[in-house]
Order: structure tokens, then sequence, then C-alpha cells
């Protein structure tokens, strides 16, 4: 029996700034759907989803709503005009009986009901918004970035919330976890066309490769039948082109259809290029006790460094991640104990506020200015990693058209003004990268970019993140803040944390041998023999191991291709130092473990 859609939106076109963003867009939502929706930053996944909430009118077309649905949208920037406190805007519209809800969902998305407006941050507000969407509970929801300032708590809970739902939803956003384990359908916005898989996300990226590679296919045709048409249109009789006119219209059609063609979005150029090596130890944390009032953010906590480690620190919100980056960085002094750094630094830092983008002031004048060195923001090049380079065809590289060059950078997007950020950053050479928060409104296409970038970065890297995905893809310790001044250091990313976490084994940086990720004893021992840099180093090496032999085993896969070296000579070459420099790499890492391994054995 055929279902009753909940939305149906038939043949909308859309155009904002004379640029069209959608055209005979063609969308049914049915009423247990879970649907994923993506696309590139910019491609209008907001403006289609504001379409479908009835925000946004379209220039023609239908939106047709059965009576009495429902449909509710959580808003990025909600209005909060008129309310006294986030929980008054929470509740506004629920019947008097019904504001337990409230009360449950700023549990679980942990903020305070009782907040003053007036004083409430943008991502507290953010989760009110939620808040107030879930304690609705309509038919049909609509979520644009929903886990944006939630942490990884509030997050499962929201998960749990949605599976359990008899609700449809729509959801955007950057979290893979969160979509592969929530939809059922996906919907595709790519150049003004939005195409519909009816499978999750986990099968999106191989569907849209296949796409893909069937328009290249047919690109290729039509190129070269334009070709040989054209040969012909040049070489025939002047007799027999004019007895085959409609030959040549057909030429012409062919040309336009190609002309109209709008070419695929390229990744963005990025680049992080190291800078001069920093010394082997990095920062030296050792019991450092840190309090604000009645907040104890670290009692007695002692980290090592080394180059090359990639550290992320996770928790709740307001456990004081942010607070003891900056003691590692010597921002924040400790009240108690010592942060020693290493050599030869050169940090570079993307902080989760975005402070060092003026939102007043153009694209052009933020990437050329520099307050702390008296550079104004006038000048027509940027200095890109000691190359200069022309502002405009920089800013193309971060996927910036010329016209948003003079443009406010209030006007960009929440993936617009991020990926502005990595390219101010990324200008830099660095050899010490702290990230706070990076995920956040980047698209899956330029993670995965970033995820690479950080891969191949020969410095060290702190980061800050919620996306428990981009944590395991990248970290190789993690550092887990509990409340109340505790902070445990555990080898690997968050799923590496989980898995020991659970064993509930008397020290949290036990074997790893049940996921395999380095070549440790089979038993705990108390490693009494080494000193305190030597123990935090032995336990971070199982993740630097783990990561090299993923490395390893990546190129291994891409040299045996049987046609490389034949079509590829040079990628072959190139992907061959590598694997021999990565196999030496590992050899030395295993190599010291094995010494430090002995060495604690007594």
């Amino acid at each position: 029996m055929a279902r009753t859609p909940l939305l149906q939106l038939s043949d909308i076109s859309l155009t904002f700034g004379g640029n069209p963003v959608f055209d005979g867009l063609d969308l049914i939502v049915h009423p247990d759907d879970r649907v994923a929706l993506v696309g590139r930053n910019g491609s209008g996944k907001s403006t289609l989803m504001k379409v479908m909430a009835g925000l946004v009118e379209a220039d023609t077309g239908t939106r047709i709503l059965p009576p009495q649905t429902s449909v509710g949208y959580m808003e990025q920037d909600p209005t909060m005009a008129g309310y006294a406190t986030l929980g008054d805007y929470a509740a506004s519209g629920l019947e008097l009986g019904e504001a337990y809800r409230v009360e449950r969902a700023a549990e679980g998305l942990k903020f305070d009901p009782s907040r003053p407006v007036a004083t409430a941050s943008g991502g507290e507000r953010r989760r009110a918004a939620l808040a107030k969407l879930m304690a609705e509970a309509p038919e049909l929801m609509l979520l644009d970035e929903p886990t944006n300032h939630l942490d990884i708590e509030a997050i499962a809970w929201l998960e749990a919330e949605l599976k359990s739902t008899k609700a449809g939803f729509v959801l955007i956003s950057h979290d893979r976890a969160f979509l592969n384990t929530l939809t059922r359908a996906t919907l595709w916005i790519d150049r003004g066309m939005v195409r519909r898989n009816e499978k999750g996300f986990d099968a999106f990226e191989a569907w849209r490769d296949k796409l893909w590679e069937e328009e290249d296919i047919q690109r290729h045709k039509m190129e070269r039948k334009i070709k040989s048409e054209g040969r012909w249109a040049v070489e025939g009789i002047s007799a027999r082109r004019k007895r085959n006119q409609g030959r040549l219209r057909a030429l012409q059609d062919l040309r336009a259809e190609r002309a109209a063609i709008i070419r695929r979005q390229g990744t963005a150029a990025m680049e992080l290029a190291s800078g001069p090596k920093s010394g082997r130890k990095v920062i030296d944390a050792i019991k450092i006790d840190k309090s604000y009032e009645n907040q104890i953010i670290t009692k007695g906590f002692s980290l090592s460094i080394q180059r090359g480690d990639r550290v992320a620190f996770v928790g709740p919100n307001g456990v004081g991640k942010t607070t003891l980056l900056k003691m590692l960085m010597g921002e924040v002094a400790p009240d108690q104990g010592e942060v020693k750094q290493g050599t030869n630094l050169v940090p570079a830092v993307f902080d989760q506020t975005r402070e060092q983008l003026d939102p007043e002031r153009s694209l052009w004048e933020n990437l050329t200015s520099d307050p702390t060195m008296g550079v104004s923001g006038k000048a027509d090049q940027v200095l890109v990693r000691g190359t200069p380079k022309h502002v405009v065809g920089y800013l193309k590289e971060f996927l910036f058209e010329d016209a948003q060059a003079r443009a406010p950078v209030r006007a960009l997007s929440g993936g617009e003004k991020a990926r502005l950020l990595l390219a101010k950053l990324m200008a830099r050479e660095s050899n010490l990268l702290v990230l706070d928060e990076p995920t956040n409104d980047l698209d899956i296409e330029t993670l995965d970019l970033l995820q690479e970038l950080l891969d191949d970065y020969e410095g060290t890297v702190l980061l800050v993140s919620h996306d428990r995905d981009f944590l395991d893809r990248v970290a190789t310790t993690t550092v887990a803040m509990e409340g109340n001044g505790k902070a445990t250091v555990y080898a690997g990313g968050w799923s590496d944390y989980q898995a020991q976490k659970q064993a509930d084994t008397p020290t949290p940086t036990r074997s790893k041998e049940k996921i395999k990720i380095a070549p440790k004893p089979t038993q705990k021992k108390e490693k009494y023999g080494l000193s305190f840099t030597e123990k935090h180093r032995l336990e971070a090496l199982s993740g630097v191991i783990e990561r090299l032999e993923s490395e390893i085993a990546k190129l291994e896969t891409y040299l045996a291709a049987p046609d490389l070296y034949a079509k590829e000579p040079l990628k072959f070459q190139k992907a061959t130092e590598a694997l021999v420099e990565r196999q030496s790499v590992l050899s030395a890492a295993e190599e010291e473990w094995l010494i430090l391994e002995e060495k604690a054995d007594g």
C-alpha cells in the first residue's frame, strides 16, 4: 500500500543573488524516513531545509504538507527575543503538563533552563533550540547540525532519542559516526540537483563515487563526439554541409549542452607545511593543579608529549579541556606543578571561537592582516609558507569565489568561516598544531582532507574534538577529562579509550592486545625501572606503531596494483620511497619499544 508522504516538494526553483540554488527540484519525505542530507559547504543544505520547514519560499514550485502534520525545525541561530530564560523559550508552545519534556531534554543536552537568555552563550542557545524541538516531538524533525556544541555524552543521549523516536527526520551533520548510526536513506545535493539513495550514510561515498564515474564516462563520450562532428564540419565539402544542416544544428546543441554542464567542485587545495623540527620533547607537564573558584580542572596531572604525537583531549563541555590546552601552551599558569616546553617550537592555533577572524572585515583583510605584527590587511598578496600568492588566488584554493574576497566574514556560513581560518593557519609554517574543535561545520570532504593532512604532518598535534570518527582517525593518545580534576591518559583514539575503560583494569594504559594495536605483553607490569618521561613514551608508542602499520598496509595495497608502474611511474617511485621510509621508522619505533619494555622489566 502506498505511503502518504509527510512532506512533498514539487518542481522547486530558487535563486539567490542571481545564482540558481535549485531548479526543478522534486523531493518526498515519508513518515518513517531517517535521512542524511549531505553536500559540500555552500551547496544549499540549510537553504533546502528551510524550504522544507516553510521558512524560505521558493521562486516557483509547491510545498505540500498533509493537514494536521507537524514539522519542527532546529534553528542554528534561534531568535529568543521576549523570553527571559532558555527554559521559557524551550517550553514555549507546550501545554503545561508537557513541561517535563524540556527538563528531561535539558538534562540530556546539558544546559540550565534557568539560564537568562541575555547571558547564554551561542552553544547554550543552540542546545535550548534542540531541546525545544525534542520536547515538541513533531511528526517530522528537521535537524541542521544538531551535534555542534554538544559533548560526546550529549551526542550519545541525542542518538538514543532519535533511535527510539517514531517521527521521521532529516539530518544535516558532519559527524560520520552519528550519521552512520541513525540514517537509512541519503539525500545528496550536488550542483543544484538533489539525488536520493535508499541506503544510510555508510553507503554514501561508494554511491557518490559510482555516480561520478558514470558522469565522467558520459562526459568523455560527449567530448569524443563533439571532436568527431567538429572534424566533419571543417573537412566536409560545402555541398555536403548544406545538405546536413540538421547535423550541424545537432553539433551546436552538443556544444551548448557541454557549456551548460556544471563542473564538480574540487576539494580545497589545503596543505600543511611543517616548519623547522622541534626538539624531541615537545611538552612536559609535571603534576599540575588548576582550579577556578569551586571547579577543579586538573589535580596532579602529568603528561609527556613527544615530537610527532597526536594527543586528543576529550570530556564533557565545561570540564576544562581548553584551559588544559592553554596551560600546556604556556598561556595559563598552573596553580601547582610545572609545564616545560621543548626547544624550537613554532605553534599554529585553530580556536573554536574563531577569535582570529574579524567578522566586520573582509576575507581579504582577514587573510592579509596580523595585529600582533602591525600588518594592516591592505596588501594584494599573502605570504603562504614563505611564498607570496595573490589573495584571490589563495582564496580560490580554499573554494571561495572571487566576489567573496571583498565580502565581510559575517556573511559566511559556519563551514566557510572554518575553511577561512584553516587558510589563515595553513599559510604559516609550524611544528605544533593546536586544534580546538576544528571539525565543527566542515563538510565531509574537507574533514577527510584535513585528516589526511594531519596524517602526513611531521609536527605534533594537540586536538580537542567531540567527533568520535575524527578522533579515531587522528589521535595516537587520548586524555580523558572526567571532571573534579580527574584526567587520565590512554593510548589510541576514542574507540581505544572506550575499550580500555570498559575492560576495568587497574590502570587505563593496560595492554591493548585485544584490539591489536601494538606488541605489548599479555599482562600489565608496573614500570618501576622507567623515568616519568620514559613511562609515558612507552605508553604512547603503541599508537605510533599502529599508525605506521596502517600507513604501510595502505602503501603496500597501492603498490600492488599490477599496472601502476607502467601507467604512473612517478607515483610508483614516490610510494616506494614512502614505504621504505615508513618501514624504517616502524623498525626504529619497535626497537625503542623493546628497549623500554626490557628496562621496565628490570
